[in-house]
């Protein structure tokens, strides 16, 4: 009952700690444990002693396989071995050896980053041993177990253990040869009840895959070219200030930079004074920005200079009204 209850509690620990996430597991690996190995006392049929089993060791080892964070299976190759007192024998001590070997299916479930609990299940063959100093008697049975283990992955390729394991081999027979004269020869047939507690190392494992390289955000695209400059005059002056030569020199610039194939230089003029003389004032504010384009060593075959006069206000006002944005030349790169 004892065993139940203990497999038992280790499920409900293994299910309430399932939503952790521990390093992911998979592909081959080998394994080695050992530990304690103790089998439970038992009264032989036909005697009125029971037949006492001191506390031996056990040693085991396995190759498996990962298919996931979960599931394992392997093969096991194990040892025990534990004195024996037969009270009524002659000689009454003994040792009962025994080499198994064992199909497993585990399946992992993990506490922490680094813990996991893990439930176990295996069948296979128990070939055991009784050495006494008369003769010994051997036996191979059908074999089934089961266990649980605390898990510490210590790295991506090394797991520390602590585990417990249950192993039943169905009502062994050893030949009455072994058992001496006068003793029944069902005298030692018995379900032996044989648990083990071990400490284990596993090594193995594929190397997790790396880490996505960070992805550099995009360069952020680059600014539109500018391709319209704006050159600000006085009041009935088409002269260049020095704010507007800077202008053009920056237009100059661009339409280098750019490989401006044309240049259009556009005058405009407030609303004050009369058509006629408002149009020669803007062809005049657009021939001194072509000039300075020129002169900046832009071709004159690719810069055409015209004047729209009032007729193209930025600001729309009044007749008669000095407007500073008004008069202009714009400079738009084609």
């Amino acid at each position: 009952m004892g065993i139940k209850k203990l497999l038992l509690a280790s499920a409900a620990i293994a299910v309430l700690a399932s939503p952790a996430t521990a390093r992911d597991r998979s592909g081959w690996y080998v394994g080695l444990g050992a530990g304690v190995s103790i089998v439970e006392d038992y009264n032989p049929a036909g005697t009125i002693n029971d037949i006492d089993l001191d506390n031996g060791y056990g040693v085991y080892g396995s190759v498996g396989y990962a298919f996931s964070r979960h599931w394992r299976v392997e093969g096991e190759i194990g040892y025990r071995e534990n004195d024996a007192f037969l009270p009524g024998f002659a000689p009454a001590s003994a040792s009962l050896a025994e080499l198994t070997f064992m199909g497993n299916i585990a399946y992992d479930l993990p506490i922490t980053n680094s813990l996991a609990w893990t439930l176990l299940a295996g069948a296979g063959m128990d070939r055991a041993t009784l050495e006494r100093g008369v003769a010994d008697a051997r036996d191979t049975e059908f074999a089934w177990q089961l266990g649980t283990e605390l898990t510490y992955q210590a790295s991506d390729h090394w797991d520390l253990y602590l585990g417990y394991r249950y192993l039943n081999a169905s009502d062994q027979h050893f030949s009455r040869d072994a058992l001496g004269i006068g003793v029944p020869p069902q005298a030692l047939d018995h379900d032996y009840n044989k648990h083990l507690i071990s400490l284990g190392l596993r090594y193995g494992y594929k190397a997790p895959p790396a880490a996505p390289a960070p992805v550099a955000p995009a360069a952020p695209p680059p600014p539109p070219p500018i391709k319209q400059f704006i050159v600000f005059f006085g009041f009935n002056k088409y002269n260049l200030t020095a704010e507007a030569q800077a202008v053009v020199a920056e237009a100059a610039s661009a339409a280098k930079s750019q490989g401006a194939a044309s240049i259009m230089v556009v005058g405009h003029t407030d609303t004050v004074g009369g058509n006629a003389y408002n149009q020669k004032l803007s062809e005049k504010r657009a021939g001194a920005v072509k000039d300075e384009l020129v002169r900046l060593g832009i071709d004159a075959g690719k810069i055409s200079a015209s004047g729209k006069g009032e007729t193209e206000l930025l600001v729309q006002t009044g007749d008669g009204v000095k407007e500073p944005q008004n008069r202009r030349a714009t400079i738009d790169l084609k």
